[in-house]
């Protein structure tokens, strides 16, 4: 996967497209929700530029210009931006939509699996089977290098961290990023992203099934790494599926 995250904005960003948007054409967050209802072509305008979008972020990461998604949805670019007035609204959109659907499969997992390791592979295991991983917001994958300093700096670094994220000095450890990610729209998904992911990695660290300075960085990076692109899909089903066997055993606690 290769996800760049030069296209994305910050909350104040978003409210700024927002407020140069007619009424016509939406909110400022161009997520369709309206006082009166699209048209049946407007409506199917929409739903195949956020498939396409999808698909062309989805391979080509969140660099991809909006001409390729327009192109993919059949459209003329200009109707992506009457439905998104900046590439920075589509992104979140997406984004937005990929986190809450990881965050019910982990739900999922948690809920329907008893024995810790079952319910963290089984989360990897749907995720990777669905694609999600490949439209995970960038925050979320970027972490620090090095271990925390002392005094004030060390405890904005510990507060910066995401909740049942194992510190592991000079490992690299998730966080949302400072200035970009605090206040924005969709931050309380991705903290409820990570929180519930959390909850799965300490469980399975808490029974001894997975290695001690896995985080939950490593979990989504994990996710978000793909098989290489195939022409067959049963050959591209069956590479992801040998690739994240490789990875879980990679994750997996051994006795010494």
């Amino acid at each position: 996967m290769h996800v760049q995250d030069t296209h994305w904005s910050s909350a104040a960003a978003i409210a700024s497209a927002g407020g140069a948007v007619s009424p016509a054409a939406g909110n400022g967050r161009g997520d369709g929700s309206r006082t009166a209802p699209l048209r049946v072509d407007a409506q199917r305008n929409l739903e195949h530029v956020l498939r396409a979008a999808r698909e062309v972020f989805g391979e080509l990461g969140y660099g991809a210009p909006m001409e390729d998604v327009a192109r993919r949805a059949r459209v003329g670019v200009g109707t992506v931006y009457r439905r998104f007035p900046s590439k920075d609204v589509l992104v979140r959109r997406i984004a937005e939509e990929e986190t809450a659907r990881l965050t019910e499969q982990a739900r999922t997992a948690l809920g329907q699996e008893d024995e810790p390791w079952s319910a963290l592979s089984r989360f990897l295991r749907t995720s990777v089977a669905s694609g999600a991983g490949r439209l995970l917001p960038p925050q979320v994958l970027v972490g620090s290098t090095g271990s925390a300093g002392s005094g004030a700096s060390a405890g904005a670094a510990e507060e910066a961290r995401v909740p049942q994220q194992r510190v592991q000095p000079g490992a690299g450890e998730l966080r949302l990023v400072p200035g970009e990610a605090s206040g924005a729209a969709d931050d309380s998904g991705v903290r409820a992203l990570l929180e519930v992911v959390g909850q799965l990695v300490e469980r399975a660290r808490a029974a001894g099934e997975l290695r001690a300075d896995v985080s939950v960085s490593d979990v989504l990076l994990v996710i978000a790494t793909a098989a290489p692109s195939l022409p067959d899909p049963t050959q591209q089903a069956a590479a992801s599926a040998r690739l994240l066997d490789i990875l879980l055993e990679g994750l997996r606690s051994r006795p010494m």
